[in-house]
């Protein structure tokens, strides 16, 4: 199913397609899955789980490794520049797509804000951490902070589907100026 939304949008996939590339037979599809909505649901969900994963494990490497406050700023300033960069705009776009989708489905909204939660649990988790090293200000909730890094990574989407986008250079730059002043 991933290779299949990596090359099409849901509503141009069909069951027969499905079946086609995953080589299952329809009995046992719709064994593991209700319908196919139900299908497309996980495939989303797990899709955008992955992005915020790959993040996740990418700050607590950094959190891990770091020995001063300036060494995180360094990791994290990298990781900004990867997560930010035009070639993953595709990424971020699909996952405004799954927040969209969860205002018409009130089972997949509730799967959505379970992982939602997951991933800002752990996000939050990373940044006690940092902020029990003393390199991010204690008197920001953990969450808040999970939220707002998660936020302007979506914010960037609205920028990316502007005529005249903001260089991804400046977007950056601002970025790295609000995490090591506020942080």
């Amino acid at each position: 199913m991933a290779s299949l939304l990596d090359q099409k949008a849901p509503e141009q996939i069909s069951v027969d397609e499905v079946l086609s590339v995953s080589g299952i037979s329809k009995g046992s599809l719709y064994h593991h899955f209700e319908d196919f909505s139900d299908l497309l649901e996980v495939a989303y969900l797990r899709r955008f789980a992955a992005y915020i994963d790959l993040s996740n494990e990418a700050i607590a490497e950094v959190v891990a490794r770091s020995h001063t406050r300036e060494e995180m700023l360094a990791g994290m300033r990298e990781i900004t520049q990867r997560t930010q960069s035009p070639e993953l705009a595709s990424l971020r776009l699909e996952r405004i797509r799954a927040i969209g989708l969860a205002g018409g489905s009130e089972r997949f909204r509730k799967r959505l804000a379970v992982e939602q939660q997951r991933l800002t649990d752990a996000m939050a988790d990373l940044v006690r951490e940092a902020q029990a090293k003393g390199w991010f200000r204690a008197d920001f909730d953990p969450h808040v902070v999970a939220v707002f890094v998660q936020a302007y990574t979506l914010g960037r989407v609205l920028d990316e589907v502007s005529e005249q986008p903001v260089p991804s250079d400046q977007w950056v730059a601002l970025i790295d100026h609000i995490v090591g002043t506020a942080l």
